[in-house]
């Protein structure tokens, strides 16, 4: 059996923080109770669509000729077009994303979306977005930024073990965490498994108990240097406190996973069952104010296909997951905490290439999803008549967005992370 003075000599914190999740423990102490004011605070859950999605197939001017003239093989039919009022659409593999726009007022669209001087090159473009910024050296990331000014757990749902935190979550007061499933918040060690594993929960257990000897980290000693920062004494109490609030969440997530029973099918894809992942996480109340996910494959160059193919793929796999996500949450009471922003890096070409896909562009839709939003059309479709060297040209600066996501939503000085004053974009209903 592991002695109180063995697991002091044996598990330094950073020592012990490396041998299980740290950022569980992070978490653990700075989710609220989930009665308690605060412990519903608004959640962001970004969705980045990786390759540069065609806005043009995607939020559709169905009653523009210049539409069927610019692309004869790739144009969605008049009579597929999911219609959201006026003159526009969405491709119709998007119809569950019509219906939370139409029957709901769930959805908000923004169109032309995008940036001055904008770059073709899919890392330089895909940078600017995520640190919000366009200087030539970019380290931090909006998010991480927003973080440092307001601090909450916040997560990386990632699709497999090599996709790394994205750069908008750069700069976080504490490393946001990639992770891929529940399975990511077992308790594991490095240096102890099973009767050891357990003896060392055992110890744990013992020094946070009401009988534990005064001294030793418990809450009642007052013995000289038992609260001084370092002391054996504090640094157990912590430790203890840290881990068993680990072992709490740790079980308490393990049981998230067996017993979520969504209120509404996920579809059986990558992005389904991290948006799945993300809507046990809200419910299980962990305190997590951020949530990031992507999903890859826009790069559309050829055989980008019209009502089916590659693309409608793509679409079809972001409407289903994000609207079984809302509806799940909406059901479950969080459909006003919880606001779901998609973006890519740049739009594609108003006209098809000779390959029947898309080219490099700039200006694109973003879509905003939440009970909260401001539902229904922000801006004008960009005109397809008044290209820039073949570009639908932006009118929104995607920083206009970050900014009424900052202050409308997530209760942070916009100004601060975004370098300077943007005009909030009115996505949010007052």
């Amino acid at each position: 059996m592991t002695s109180r003075r063995e697991f002091l000599t044996r598990s330094t914190l950073l020592g012990f923080g490396a041998s299980v999740p740290a950022f569980l423990g992070r978490t653990a102490l700075a989710a609220d109770p989930a009665g308690k004011p605060g412990a519903k605070d608004t959640i962001l859950v970004v969705v980045q669509l990786t390759g540069g999605n065609d806005g043009l197939n995607t939020v559709i001017p169905s009653k523009d000729e210049q539409y069927y003239k610019l692309r004869p093989t790739i144009a969605i039919p008049k009579d597929q077009v999911k219609g959201i009022g006026g003159d526009l659409g969405l491709h119709p593999v998007l119809d569950a994303v019509a219906r939370l726009f139409n029957d709901q007022s769930a959805v908000c669209v923004v169109q032309g979306v995008g940036y001055p001087t904008p770059s073709q090159s899919h890392f330089r473009s895909m940078d600017v977005w995520q640190a919000a910024g366009t200087a030539a050296s970019l380290t931090e990331g909006w998010l991480g930024k927003a973080l440092k000014a307001s601090p909450a757990p916040a997560f990386h749902l990632a699709a497999g073990g090599n996709e790394t935190s994205p750069l908008a979550l750069a700069g976080a007061p504490a490393r946001v965490p990639s992770v891929t499933s529940l399975d990511d918040f077992q308790l594991k060690t490095a240096a102890a498994s099973g009767a050891d594993k357990m003896a060392q929960r055992q110890v744990i257990e013992s020094v946070a108990s009401p009988g534990r000897e005064p001294g030793v980290g418990s809450p009642g000693a007052r013995s000289p240097g038992a609260n001084t920062p370092g002391s054996p004494g504090s640094l157990l109490d912590f430790v203890s406190r840290t881990q068993l609030n680990t072992y709490a969440s740790s079980d308490r997530l393990a049981a998230v996973g067996k017993n979520y029973d969504p209120k509404v099918p996920y579809p059986a894809t990558g992005l389904g069952n991290r948006l799945k992942l993300a809507a046990q996480l809200i419910d299980a109340g962990v305190g997590a104010r951020v949530f990031y996910v992507s999903i890859d494959g826009f790069d559309t160059h050829a055989g980008q296909g019209g009502a089916a193919g590659v693309h409608a793929n793509l679409l079809r796999q972001l409407g289903d997951a994000v609207s079984a996500f809302y509806r799940d949450l909406a059901g479950r009471g969080h459909g006003g905490r919880v606001c779901v922003m998609t973006f890519s890096e740049f739009g594609r070409r108003a006209a098809e290439n000779g390959s029947k896909g898309t080219d490099h562009g700039s200006g694109a839709p973003m879509f905003l999803v939440g009970g909260k939003v401001k539902a229904g059309v922000v801006g004008e479709h960009p005109s397809l008549t008044k290209l820039e060297d073949g570009n639908l040209a932006h009118a929104i600066d995607f920083r206009r967005v970050y900014a009424a996501v900052l202050d409308r939503w997530l209760g942070v000085d916009s100004k601060a992370v975004l370098g300077r004053a943007f005009e909030p974009a009115e996505v949010f209903a007052s």
